[in-house]
C-alpha cells in the first residue's frame, strides 16, 4: 500500500516537472516571438497615445482600458483562431499574408510623412478645431480598436510564423500567452505614458526635489510623445520593409529574380560586420535594418502614391476642368 502511495506520488511529480517543462517551453517560444514582432509593439505603444489627447483626464485610464478589453477580444476571439486554421491547412499563405501586413506597414509611416510634409494633417486638424469637433468616447474607442486590429494581426502571423513548426496545440498556447502578455505591455506602457503629465503636476505642487522632477515630468511629456510619434513612423517602415525582405526572398523559390534584394542587404550586412571588428553585430545589424527600411520607404511611396497623390492629381484637374466655363465671362462663352 504504502509502496504504491510512493509510486503514485513519483508519478505526479514526475508528471508535474513535464508540466513545469512544458509552460517553460511555451514561455521561452513567447518571448522568442514577441521579439520578432518588437517593432510593431513600439508601433502599437506609439499610436495609441494619440487618442487621448485632449479627453478629460479622468477619462483617459477608462477609455485606454476599453481600447486594451478590445485588443485582447480581438487578439484571442479572431485573429487566433484564424492565424491557427490558416497554419494548420494553408500554412503556404503566411507568407503573402506577411507581406501583406508588411507593405500596410510601409503605407501607414510613409503616409505619415507624406501628411507631414504636405501639411494635410495640421489642415485638417486645425479645420477640426475651428469648428469644434470633438469625437465622443464610443468613436474614439472603436476607431483604436480598428487601428489595433491591424497591428494586432501583425504581431500575431509574425509570432505564428515564429512557432509554424510547433503542435497545434503548443501554437495555440504559445500565441494566447503572446496576445495577453502583449497586450498588458503595450497599454500598460500607454497607461503610464499618457498619465505622466498628471503625476508630474500632482508632484509639482510639492516642495523640493519631488517639485523639480515634477515639473521636469510635465516639460517632457510634450517631447515624449512626439519622440513616440517619430519612433512609430521608423518602426512601421523598418518592420515591414523587414518583413517584405524576407517574404521576397521566401517566395524566390517559384521565382528567383525576388531573391535579390535580400542578397544585396544580406551581402552589405556581411561585409559591415567583417569589416568592423568587435562592433560587427551591431552595425551589421543597423546596416540590416536601413536596407530594410530604404525598401520599405519605397514600397509605402508607390503605395501613398497609387492611394493620394495620383488621385489628388487626377480629381484636381477634373474640379479644374469642370468649374472653368464657369470662370468665363457671359459673353464669352457663345
Amino acid at each position: 500500500m504504502a509502496g504504491g502511495l510512493f509510486a503514485l506520488l513519483d508519478d505526479i511529480a514526475v508528471l508535474a516537472k513535464a508540466a513545469a517543462a512544458s509552460i517553460d517551453d511555451v514561455a521561452a517560444a513567447a518571448g522568442r516571438a514577441s521579439m520578432k514582432a518588437s517593432g510593431v509593439i513600439v508601433d502599437d505603444t506609439a499610436v495609441t497615445p494619440q487618442y487621448v489627447q485632449g479627453i478629460d483626464p479622468k477619462r483617459e485610464l477608462p477609455i485606454i482600458k476599453k481600447i486594451a478589453i478590445g485588443s485582447l477580444r480581438n487578439k484571442l476571439l479572431f485573429i487566433l483562431p484564424a492565424a491557427l486554421l490558416l497554419s494548420q491547412f494553408l500554412p503556404q499563405a503566411l507568407t503573402p499574408l506577411l507581406m501583406i501586413g508588411g507593405t500596410y506597414l510601409c503605407f501607414e509611416g510613409v503616409e505619415k510623412i507624406w501628411e507631414r510634409v504636405s501639411g494635410h494633417h495640421e489642415d485638417a486638424a486645425a479645420k477640426a478645431h475651428e469648428a469644434g469637433l470633438v469625437a465622443d468616447e464610443d468613436t474614439i474607442t472603436s476607431g483604436a480598436i480598428r487601428t489595433d486590429f491591424i497591428l494586432s494581426a501583425e504581431i500575431m502571423v509574425i509570432s505564428l510564423n515564429e512557432v509554424k513548426d510547433e503542435g497545434f496545440l503548443l501554437r495555440a498556447a504559445i500565441l494566447a500567452v503572446v496576445a495577453i502578455a502583449i497586450t498588458a505591455l503595450v497599454y500598460g506602457v500607454v497607461a503610464l505614458i499618457v498619465k505622466m503629465d498628471d503625476v508630474g503636476l500632482h508632484l509639482a505642487g510639492k516642495s523640493g526635489t519631488r517639485a523639480t522632477i515634477g515639473r521636469g515630468l510635465v516639460a517632457a511629456m510634450p517631447k515624449l510623445l512626439s519622440t513616440l510619434s517619430v519612433v512609430g513612423i521608423a518602426a512601421m517602415i523598418w518592420v515591414g520593409g523587414h518583413i517584405i525582405l524576407l517574404g521576397l526572398d521566401e517566395l524566390s523559390q517559384y521565382w528567383s529574380p525576388l531573391h535579390y534584394p535580400y542578397e544585396w542587404v544580406h551581402h552589405a550586412e556581411e561585409a559591415v560586420r567583417d569589416a568592423t571588428g568587435a562592433l560587427g553585430g551591431v552595425l551589421g545589424w543597423v546596416t540590416n535594418t536601413i536596407g530594410s527600411a530604404i525598401l520599405g520607404l519605397i514600397i509605402g511611396a508607390i503605395v501613398v502614391a497609387i492611394m493620394h497623390v495620383i488621385p489628388r492629381k487626377g480629381g484636381h484637374g477634373e474640379h479644374e476642368t469642370d468649374h472653368a466655363p464657369a470662370d468665363v465671362p457671359s459673353d464669352e462663352k457663345h
